[in-house]
């Protein structure tokens, strides 16, 4: 099955907001901290999922996300996923009690000691350094098996 999603990286003041994912019952995800953002619902753009992402997962209402990326997926967990990465920097609202996890304000310096997904390591540097890219990650279980990626100018 094709999946569409998007991620999305809260920044602020030297933090970007991220969600220990610990709540859901079969959760693909759980015990690692990830961005937020979710799966398209039906006609939805891009912008319009992580908009609406956002806010049912934090209770903040992103302005003007700025698209860094396209992530794919192949195979991960029986599905195809293509996520659609963003940043956002500017936000209104208060942070609710995520249905997602545990939401936390984390600082720059503390991001590579997560618990991340392998990948995640891999192109988070490529955000903060303001690269456009298009990247394939092929995992196989939990276990990264390899990746390739174009940059974009």
């Amino acid at each position: 099955m094709l999946i569409l999603a998007t991620l999305c990286y809260i920044r602020h003041n030297g933090y970007t907001l991220m969600v220990y994912r610990n709540k859901k019952p079969d959760d693909i995800h759980a015990g690692k901290w990830n961005g937020l953002g979710g799966k398209f619902e039906a006609g939805e753009t891009p912008e319009e999922c992580v908009l609406r992402e956002i806010f049912e997962e934090s209770g903040l209402s992103i302005q003007n996300p700025k698209l860094c990326g396209l992530l794919m997926f192949p195979k991960f967990k029986g599905n195809d996923w293509y996520v659609f990465v963003f940043t956002a920097n500017d936000f209104t609202g208060e942070l609710i009690d995520s249905p997602e996890g545990k939401l936390e304000w984390i600082s720059d310096e503390k991001m590579p000691g997560l618990n991340l997904w392998e990948s995640d390591h891999i192109f988070m540097p490529w955000i903060r350094e303001g690269k456009f890219f298009s990247a394939k990650f092929e995992y196989e279980g939990e276990a990264m098996r390899g990746y390739n990626v174009v940059f974009h100018s």
